[in-house]
């Protein structure tokens, strides 16, 4: 990441301007994959079914036809925000140069203090899965683990209350 990222992504929203949404690679593929699905494949294929519901007569009673404008208009609502996104993300590619701490894109193998293991990876917003091991950099968890080093145990606050890691491997993808 350039020096101007870094410093637009500590800024954040305070300094009068957007934030930058950061995404890797991966993410952004995802989210063109779904939109080119849905724009492609599930909104034709939902347009056909109104028009043949449609052809059956009385669209005030016709549960298949209004079951169908409501799932196109969810459809077209999830391409419009999709394609704005898009154009608003930025991927990061590289690697950081200090390989290692935790940064965007990590891959970080945790311990807590059961002995239990967990390895996660630090994504943007708009990417992050749980069950995926992929947790958001804005998440508790993801904003305690920037600028870890292997080695360093940390705490971070969650619902149920604090929980204690030790960061016991980190990596990045090429």
């Amino acid at each position: 990441m350039a020096e101007d990222d870094d410093e637009d992504a500590r800024e954040g929203e305070g300094a009068g301007r957007p934030a930058k949404r950061y995404v890797t690679r991966e993410g952004y593929q995802r989210l063109a994959a779904e939109l080119e699905q849905l724009w492609k494949s599930e909104r034709p294929r939902v347009t056909r079914e109104v028009s043949e519901a449609a052809a059956l007569g009385d669209r005030s009673e016709n549960a298949e036809y209004i079951f169908g404008k409501k799932k196109l208009r969810e459809i077209d609502r999830r391409i419009r925000f999709l394609s704005k996104r898009l154009d608003e993300l930025v991927v990061v590619e590289a690697p950081p140069e200090e390989r290692g701490r935790v940064y965007f894109g990590a891959f970080v193998e945790l311990e807590d203090e059961a002995g239990e293991r967990l390895e996660v990876r630090v994504v943007g917003p708009d990417e992050f899965d749980v069950a995926a091991g992929r947790i958001s950099l804005a998440s508790p968890l993801g904003r305690a683990l920037i600028g870890k080093q292997e080695g360093d145990e940390f705490s971070f606050q969650r619902p149920k209350g604090a929980l204690r890691y030790t960061v016991l491997r980190i990596r990045y993808e090429a």
